[in-house]
């Protein structure tokens, strides 16, 4: 059964090993928001609707269903099933063409990966684009999937995460919820991330990212960040302070 309720803050401990990874896959660990963006203006337009940049931007993070209820409201006459269907698709057609990876992210996960840290991807693309996405990495860097079709509720409900969690702790029993760091772009994503307890990084890209309360950072790129930068973001949660060694603001510390 899935955790719904992470450990009060005044009973987690400082210091705390840095064990586990969570991934955001769209817009963290590549940049595909433009492949979908594309996709929906098609698919909206092919039905004889209108599509904006800035309608495209509001579903940036969310469900697939959700989005596709959206497009149906745009114009779009096709069951929900179907439009999660052919959008995927056309993202999967442009993935084959050229991965768009995130400036930094593949280090990022070499060094996770080298220090001992297992990783796992946690995004509401279905499974057949987050495997393509992950086959096309050099070493396999992901233990886990959990995509879209693997949970009831999509971000920003957190039950992703926690199934995520509950996957890793199947394997490693001895982690606990301190040991989790998440990276997000979206507000959606975030927000989920953050409801599971986990120390969360949020990486703005395409849309901005507002302060967010709990145990959450900013970080402008993974483009110079490794291990240790993480660890320090941990560190600096659980001690109440940031990385300069000031007393941290409530809810937020900048890198």
């Amino acid at each position: 059964m899935l955790s719904t309720a992470p450990p009060p803050l005044a009973e987690r401990r400082p210091g705390t090993l840095l064990r586990a990874a969570l991934w955001d896959m769209d817009g963290t660990l590549v940049d595909t928001e433009p492949y979908w963006m594309a996709a929906e203006h098609e698919l909206v337009e092919s039905h004889g609707g209108v599509w904006s940049k800035e309608q495209a931007l509001q579903l940036v993070g969310n469900a697939l269903e959700d989005s596709a209820r959206v497009l149906q409201k745009a114009g779009v006459g096709l069951s929900v099933r179907e439009i999660v269907t052919t959008l995927s698709g056309r993202v999967m057609e442009r993935i084959r063409e050229a991965v768009p990876w995130r400036p930094g992210s593949r280090e990022m996960l070499d060094s996770l990966v080298g220090q001992g840290v297992r990783c796992a991807l946690v995004t509401m693309s279905e499974r057949p684009l987050a495997s393509l996405v992950v086959e096309q990495l050099p070493r396999p860097y992901f233990e886990f999937l959990v995509t879209g079709d693997d949970v009831a509720r999509g971000k920003p409900d957190p039950e992703a995460y926690l199934r995520a969690m509950e996957l890793m702790r199947a394997a490693e029993p001895a982690l606990d919820v301190d040991n989790f760091v998440a990276f997000e772009d979206s507000v959606p994503g975030v927000s989920a991330a953050l409801a599971s307890g986990a120390v969360t990084i949020g990486i703005p890209h395409a849309v901005p990212l507002p302060d967010f309360a709990g145990r959450y950072s900013t970080w402008e790129s993974l483009r110079g960040k490794d291990a240790g930068s993480v660890q320090d973001v941990l560190d600096g949660h659980w001690a109440g302070i940031d990385d300069g060694g000031r007393q941290a603001p409530a809810g937020k510390v900048s890198a």
